[in-house]
């Protein structure tokens, strides 16, 4: 099975939660870049330390610090991961593949979760957070697209892109993720 992975897919796909089935189950360092972030933080490491000062102002974190905080989790890793939430743009996976290229780990498969716009604001209304209205979502996903469209061109023209179906309950997607990989 492929054991370097990247996840994309559109907000409410699931990614997050077969991100996490998958690697519990293969043994895979799971590196959502939020979490990652998120224990910089709490550790008060240098990076960190920088990150939090830009948060705290309410501002994006460079892509430079995300590359060094995945940097910091691969260099001495020699097992398989999946990076879920990062590259989302194609600077970002630019500049992931020069990362990955000199720690020798390239991208082995990218798994594309794909489900119809309708299904997933029905899925992100279904969460019932405050902060999303049905204008706030097709925005987001409009922004998904235009952003990871791109993305998912470079990959594919790699031939890394395994396109997965993202209907259905977990299992059934969980089990064609796997399928996908071997």
């Amino acid at each position: 099975m492929k054991q370097r992975l990247v996840f994309l897919g559109p907000p409410g796909a699931g990614k997050g939660t077969q991100a996490i089935l998958l690697c519990k189950k293969q043994g895979l360092l799971h590196l959502s870049t939020g979490d990652l972030l998120r224990a910089e933080v709490k550790a008060s490491t240098p990076l960190g330390l920088e990150a939090a000062e830009i948060m705290n102002k309410g501002e994006l974190v460079s892509d430079s610090l995300v590359l060094s905080i995945v940097e910091k989790r691969l260099s001495d890793f020699n097992g398989g991961w999946l990076l879920d939430g990062f590259p989302r743009t194609l600077p970002q996976a630019e500049s992931l593949e020069i990362l990955l290229k000199q720690i020798h780990q390239p991208i082995d498969a990218v798994v594309l979760i794909e489900l119809k716009d309708e299904v997933l604001i029905k899925r992100l209304l279904a969460r019932g957070r405050s902060d999303d209205d049905e204008a706030v979502i097709r925005h987001r996903i409009q922004l998904y697209k235009e952003k990871t469209a791109p993305l998912v061109d470079h990959y594919n023209k790699q031939g890394l892109v395994n396109t997965i179906r993202g209907d259905g309950d977990i299992e059934a997607i969980a089990s064609r993720i796997e399928e996908s990989l071997k």
